[in-house]
């Protein structure tokens, strides 16, 4: 039996280290931010931090080891059903650290987002802050998008930005990258939860509008 209000949005947080953006997420729900409940955190690691983060809430946790699996297809089916089991409303990759298949990522198509440190379409994939240094970039950043079969390729909804300084290494520029992941993160999930953001035809909907993030 479901213990919500009718009002809250169900989610399955899905986590392979730290938990940092877990923690911005769990944190804006405790200040009465986000009408959200977070029904279970998901990790494919043991022993993480992200995993104590979600103890610590009482929230209810999961670990699926994908070394313990024959294939990515095996994983995802296990992982699918752990998550089906909580029925969420909205799926959310916080430093997931696994190339989903097409079949997962089609099963929750529109209901599962990402966040990702770098100003999409740039740099999908990994080492987002040496390469934006490596190619002399003036602003690096950050985006949450719809997840879809492509990596780091879905729409994206919303992006926060930061200025590269000359003095920046891949750590430092990581750091300041975080720091909006956490304001950002928490601040689209309440967008789902409200009900004000979609997916549809392969493009964002925010308030009923294709999300255009153009030049801004």
């Amino acid at each position: 039996m479901k213990s919500k209000t009718t009002s809250q949005c169900r989610l399955v947080v899905l986590i392979s280290g730290s938990g940092s953006n877990l923690q911005a997420i769990i944190d804006a729900q405790s200040a009465g931010q986000l009408p959200i409940e977070i029904c279970a955190v998901i990790s494919n690691r043991e022993g993480v931090l992200g995993l104590e983060r979600a103890a610590q809430a009482g929230i209810a946790t999961r670990v699926l080891n994908h070394k313990s699996y024959e294939s990515r297809e095996a994983f995802d089916g296990a992982l699918s059903a752990q998550i089906d089991a909580f029925e969420p409303d909205l799926v959310v990759l916080a430093g997931f650290m696994r190339i989903l298949t097409a079949e997962f990522t089609n099963h929750y198509l529109g209901k599962m987002i990402n966040i990702h440190p770098s100003l999409l379409p740039k740099y999908q994939g990994l080492h987002t802050h040496q390469r934006a240094l490596e190619a002399g970039d003036a602003e690096h950043g950050v985006s949450v998008h719809f997840v879809t079969a492509e990596l780091d390729g879905g729409p994206v909804i919303s992006q926060a930005r930061v200025p590269v300084l000359s003095s920046d290494t891949a750590d430092t520029l990581a750091a300041r990258v975080l720091e909006q992941e956490h304001l950002l993160y928490p601040r689209v999930i309440g967008w789902f939860a409200q009900g004000r953001l979609s997916m549809k035809g392969g493009k964002a909907f925010l308030d009923g509008e294709v999300v255009d993030l153009g030049e801004q």
